[in-house]
């Protein structure tokens, strides 16, 4: 009952501080659990774009410092990381040598990162996750809430938990992206 109390006022403060705010139900095409994750990742996607959409091609490639993640970069880790899953959860592998190819530098960044990801519209790096974000709501609508328990091939966690993982870390870079943008002005 006391971590009520501490809860609640943060409560008040985002009931008189924001709008009227969404409700999370499953999408139409989906099971409920599947249709239920769908609703918040793409919220999330909604509100990491938001953040980002308006940024000029110099404010994509800022540096915070010499050991930070650019906002372009940070996109297309998005997008890497939602591949990655994608591959891990409906086939039952990782990545091949050609999507190591194509997606290893921004699922890592780091120096390799800071040092080829770099000169692109904001409109780029969405447009590429746009397309990795297509092929997920394509295969979930394909797979049903057995599957979403299904522990995945190999591993102590099922396939719901690691599309929680994917939101969990979408949710860490926005707060990061918007910290940053923040910094830009």
């Amino acid at each position: 009952m006391k971590s009520f109390y501490l809860f609640f006022p943060l409560l008040s403060l985002f009931s008189t501080k924001l709008p009227a705010q969404n409700t999370i139900e499953p999408l139409r095409g989906y099971t409920p659990h599947i249709g239920t994750t769908v609703a918040m990742l793409e919220d999330l996607k909604k509100r990491v774009t938001s953040s980002v959409i308006h940024l000029s091609p110099e404010e994509t490639d800022f540096l915070l410092d010499e050991e930070a993640n650019r906002i372009g970069a940070l996109i297309l880790h998005l997008a890497a990381t939602e591949k990655y899953y994608q591959v891990y959860t409906f086939e039952n592998r990782r990545y091949n040598e050609e999507e190591k190819e194509k997606w290893e530098v921004a699922l890592n960044l780091g120096a390799a990162g800071r040092a080829t990801i770099k000169g692109q519209s904001i409109d780029h790096y969405l447009d590429i996750w746009e397309e990795v974000r297509k092929e997920t709501l394509r295969l979930l609508k394909t797979k049903d809430d057995e599957w979403f328990m299904a522990k995945v091939k190999g591993r102590n966690m099922n396939n719901y938990w690691a599309w929680y993982h994917v939101m969990e870390h979408q949710a860490n870079h926005m707060g990061q992206i918007r910290l940053i943008t923040k910094r830009i002005k």
